[in-house]
């Protein structure tokens, strides 16, 4: 497998670069909401270089994608729906997905929930949420629930749709155990042994995906331990893992 990309999910791609010939995970490109336009333009440049070099060599194309495009009103989260993405880099990554469509090449795109794990940049959900908390205020989006998905898990969805030759699809790769964000909070205040001030802020969309196509696919997964509450258990892992970055007590499980 060639790995394309040096950050976080290439990082914790780098045990399967052994396996897995004839395909191209591209692990780089733009990370976050808001960057600007020229990071978008940087990264079309890159994807197009990438399907390029696919052809080329008759590689199929990893490209991940962002469960971030859902949220409008009546939006199921479904692969097969037509969406409008609400922020600039849902609506980015979905221009990109339709790149890569109908570029040929032989393709699968994965859309991410919020993958979380050791290592993961300071400017992720968790690592502010964490931050905010140790200094006492903590600012809340009413509405704001995300799917959290281990890196852990992330890696072993990936290894299972590859060995099973899944190609030519969109899939999301999430727990389907949809959080919100204030249960994340108050979980989190429990393992720290802190408490914050919570200000509301304004509305947001929910970022939740369907996992039923993944299902279908992969009845493997059932065994990946996702369930109600897995939310709470991929934080543990989490904070368990990083104990030097967060420089606090991290509280039991009672």
């Amino acid at each position: 497998m060639e790995l394309i990309g040096t950050g976080f999910l290439a990082r914790h791609l780098r045990p399967l670069a052994g396996t897995h010939p004839g395909t191209t995970v591209l692990a780089a490109g733009v990370p976050r909401h808001p960057l600007p336009d020229s990071a978008h333009a940087r990264e079309h440049r890159l994807v197009g270089d990438t399907i390029q070099r696919c052809l080329d060599r008759d590689h199929q194309l990893v490209f991940f994608s962002t469960v971030s495009m859902y949220g409008a009103p009546g939006c199921q989260g479904r692969e097969d729906e037509q969406v409008v993405p609400a922020l600039a880099y849902g609506q980015h990554k979905l221009d990109l997905e339709t790149r890569v469509r109908e570029s040929g090449v032989r393709h699968l795109i994965l859309r991410l929930g919020y993958v979380l794990g050791p290592g993961e940049p300071e400017y992720r959900l968790l690592s502010v949420l964490v931050r905010q908390l140790r200094a006492g205020k903590v600012t809340v989006q009413q509405g704001a629930r995300r799917d959290l998905l281990h890196v852990d898990e992330f890696v072993a969805v990936l290894d299972l749709l590859l060995r099973a030759g899944i190609t030519d699809e969109t899939v999301n790769v999430a727990s389907g155990d949809c959080a919100e964000i204030t249960d994340v909070l108050d979980h989190l205040e429990l393992r720290l042994g802190t408490a914050a001030e919570r200000r509301t802020a304004g509305h947001t969309v929910s970022h939740c995906a369907s996992v039923a196509k993944l299902h279908r696919l992969l009845p493997e997964v059932a065994g990946l331990g996702f369930r109600s509450g897995y939310f709470r258990t991929a934080i543990d892992r989490y904070l368990a893992a990083s104990p030097q970055s967060l420089d606090c007590q991290v509280g039991h499980t009672p």
